[in-house]
């Protein structure tokens, strides 16, 4: 493998978005599978990441944390794998809907989860406003075209449909057939699959250990 790009994750973490996107940019990589509440937090990583938490990229020096700053860093990166729109309406919508999964979607979605109440007198506290409004937000940002940021697939579509397949598959996004179309397209993916089976493998391994 290389160390040019290193990817330190775990199988059961938003690694799985940071491998997704690795695979669709083509490049080789290796992986640090690290473990919570031990290696995650021993004194290596924590010069990697002070935060003590996964995932991380790692690239000729210099590191990168947070998903969404990952995925537009490896489209920026590695620009021949056409994962970045041309400047223009495409390329407004990609950082558009990208960063606005990172913000009021997935800060909705986890207050949701977490069953954390935002009054209507309060929900100008929040920068999502409401989750019924993040919802039918997301639903018009992924109904305009067959792609989030037009009619070509961008990373930006690696980082919205990554949060739509979690919080369909855990329950913190409603099941409306727009996102299960939409990421429906996104899962049949030669990448997705392969960074899919790739972490499912390391999920068996652990089981098999009795980890």
């Amino acid at each position: 493998m290389t160390d040019d790009l290193v990817l330190y994750t775990n199988p059961m973490s938003r690694g799985r978005i940071a491998r997704w996107m690795l695979e669709e940019v083509g490049q080789p990589y290796r992986v640090e599978v690290l473990d919570y509440g031990t290696t995650m937090k021993a004194a290596g990583y924590l010069a990697v990441n002070p935060m003590g938490k996964v995932p991380a990229l790692s690239h000729r020096g210099g590191v990168v944390t947070e998903v969404a700053a990952i995925c537009a860093y490896l489209a920026d990166a590695f620009p021949q794998a056409g994962l970045v729109p041309e400047p223009g309406p495409a390329r407004a919508a990609y950082f558009r809907w990208m960063f606005f999964a990172a913000g009021p979607l997935e800060a909705a979605v986890t207050n949701r989860t977490l069953k954390v109440e935002v009054t209507p007198d309060r929900s100008v506290f929040v920068g999502y406003g409401s989750y019924e409004r993040v919802m039918d937000t997301l639903e018009a940002a992924v109904s305009r075209t067959e792609y989030v940021a037009g009619d070509r697939f961008s990373a930006a579509d690696v980082y919205v449909g990554s949060h739509i397949g979690y919080g369909l598959h855990f329950g913190g996004i409603e099941r409306r057939p727009v996102f299960e179309a939409y990421h429906a397209r996104l899962a049949g993916r030669p990448a997705f699959r392969r960074a899919s089976e790739a972490d499912d493998a390391l999920l068996e391994a652990a089981k098999g250990q009795g980890g």
